[in-house]
């Protein structure tokens, strides 16, 4: 019994050391090529209008996790076929808790990819895979619908693919790309609001909300969304590119 607590105790100290480890940086020419590709996706409406389901999964992610941590009972996330979603949470509604739910929407995507590249930066390829993968498997455990639990699962599925059978270049490619994907694709959603809202639509948007939670004027919510995005692009990008 001895040996075999000591077995599993070492087999869990090596996972761990592997996981948590370094690994080798990719070369510049492979950072810049996942730039492009990220581009080539987030940029052209064709790509986009299907990438954006990724992106989705993160805005909502978003306010499900705040709400958890800010003592909301999180009751079920739904994504849908047009990338739109719907997060529902129970709750005083109104206060710091709602507030903060709400706010997490649009800046969770550009911050997942500031995180996610504080971790490239450190040479952490595996821990960011992982990470991401174990936020995957929470949101899914969330959703509501068939067609969002789809969409996690086949994201989750290809984190999951990368992360045990690719090889270590293969996997630096990918988690740069994804970064890259969720830097650049953080800051498309907030200029789409704001295209929405000055045609009239979107009147029931998460900058419209936080505006009538808090009295401020929902153009300068969305000023903050996009002091988010830029600002974690441009960081992001720094550590991305090794600068």
């Amino acid at each position: 019994m001895t040996s075999m607590v000591s077995t599993a105790s070492a087999s869990l100290a090596s996972l761990w050391d592997e996981v948590s480890g370094t690994q080798p940086d990719p070369d510049l020419w492979v950072v810049v090529a996942t730039l492009v590709a990220a581009l080539a996706v987030v940029v052209p409406q064709a790509p986009w209008r299907i990438a954006r389901n990724a992106v989705t999964i993160a805005h909502e992610g978003g306010h499900g996790l705040v709400a958890l941590l800010t003592g909301r009972t999180l009751t079920g996330i739904r994504l849908h076929s047009d990338t739109s979603g719907l997060t529902v949470s129970r709750g005083k509604p109104t206060g710091i808790g709602m507030i903060l739910t709400a706010a997490a929407g649009y800046t969770a995507p550009p911050l997942l990819g500031l995180g996610g590249a504080a971790l490239l930066g450190a040479a952490r390829i595996t821990l960011l895979l992982w990470l991401a993968t174990a936020l995957l498997l929470a949101v899914l455990v969330m959703i509501r619908n068939a067609y969002g639990a789809v969409s996690v699962l086949v994201t989750g599925s290809t984190f999951v693919l990368v992360s045990w059978l690719a090889g270590p270049q293969v996997q630096a490619a990918f988690a740069y790309a994804v970064v890259w994907f969720l830097l650049l694709g953080g800051v498309r959603p907030a200029f789409e609001l704001q295209a929405k809202r000055s045609r009239g639509g979107a009147g029931d948007s998460d900058a419209d909300q936080l505006s009538r939670l808090t009295h401020v004027p929902a153009g300068l919510w969305l000023f903050l969304f996009h002091a988010v995005s830029v600002c974690s692009l441009l960081g992001g990008g720094r550590w991305l590119l090794g600068l």
